[in-house]
């Protein structure tokens, strides 16, 4: 009797210790990844990734919406969802507490870094607006409020003397309805950042000729006292139909950033389908093409998810 028992009570442990094994493998997690407006290249690219994430790791759910790049370090860190795209400046001014946030955002982590982006500033070429300067008493669309777009650009603005208060109107809208206003002849400039060339502005070029405002070196340096994290970039010339010479701008990276309060394992995983798929996803945004595993552990200044750190330091990339 007694080693009936014992046996009996052996198989009631083990069978305990497989229900829960199996319980942990069959975890399951709905997770929310916010991107960025339609007609830029989050959006797509997101939707690339989660469909690699769900396909690799099983129990896995992701959903895809819009958002901006300060909202999203936001709704990270507030619990709105779980994964968000943003820019290293933003982030970056998160960490820190900066403006326009009101804390530091201690939930956000860091998952990988993807690239680079331009700001971009582009007006009609009959109207004559030469310099950011001209751009008082015009018509602008600087996207829409909770963007990182938005608030360099209000930036820019700034280093020239001038605010929201000195346009005639400001439409806060995303690449689409701006292209649309601007081929109506409702908006005369458009500032924004993306990656180049981009497709929104590919397409206005093909129907009204554009010009490209160039940033002069002063002003870059006025940007970047205003937040290290602005890098100064060049837009080649023929990058945009009837735009023959080169632009000087800044930019920053895009990156992708996550709750701090996901389970190390999950993030280690999400990591390494990340870097297993970069030539599929440079399939969808051009600039992805040719981006390695060192490219996504890049340091920003953002502190990397526990998961993340293991699985590029077990890749010797970090």
């Amino acid at each position: 009797m007694k080693r009936v028992i014992c046996l009996i009570t052996v198989l009631l442990a083990s069978s305990l210790f497989w229900f829960s094994e199996d319980q942990t493998f069959a975890q399951k997690f709905d997770l929310k990844m916010m991107t960025g407006p339609m007609g830029g290249s989050w959006y797509p690219l997101g939707g690339a990734i989660a469909d690699a994430v769900q396909k690799e790791i099983p129990g896995v759910t992701i959903s895809v919406t819009i958002g901006g790049g300060v909202a999203n370090v936001e709704a990270v860190e507030f619990g709105k969802c779980e994964i968000g795209f943003s820019n290293s400046s933003s982030a970056v001014d998160g960490v820190y507490g900066r403006p326009p946030f009101k804390q530091k955002m201690a939930n956000m982590r860091q998952l990988a870094n993807l690239y680079p982006q331009y700001f971009q500033i582009v007006v009609l070429e009959d109207l004559g607006i030469k310099s950011v300067a001209d751009l008082k008493g015009k018509v602008i669309s600087p996207g829409p409020k909770g963007h990182t777009g938005e608030f360099a650009a209000r930036q820019v603005l700034e280093i020239y003397g001038l605010s929201y208060k000195d346009m005639s109107k400001v439409h806060h809208v995303g690449y689409s309805d701006t292209v649309g206003l601007m081929k109506d002849g409702h908006c005369d400039g458009w500032l924004f950042c993306t990656t180049i060339p981009g497709s929104s502005v590919m397409d206005l070029a093909s129907s009204r000729k554009i010009r490209l405002l160039i940033l002069p070196e002063d002003k870059i340096k006025e940007m970047q006292k205003l937040n290290a994290g602005y890098i100064r970039r060049l837009i080649p010339k023929g990058t945009y139909q009837g735009v023959d010479y080169d632009v000087p701008t800044f930019g920053f990276f895009t990156h992708l950033i996550i709750s701090a309060k996901l389970p190390d394992d999950l993030v280690y995983k999400m990591t390494k389908t990340l870097v297993k798929n970069v030539p599929r996803f440079g399939d969808v945004v051009k600039d992805m093409k040719g981006v390695t595993a060192k490219d996504l552990a890049l340091d920003i200044g953002i502190p990397f998810h526990p998961g993340a750190l293991k699985a590029y330091k077990e890749l010797g990339v970090l």
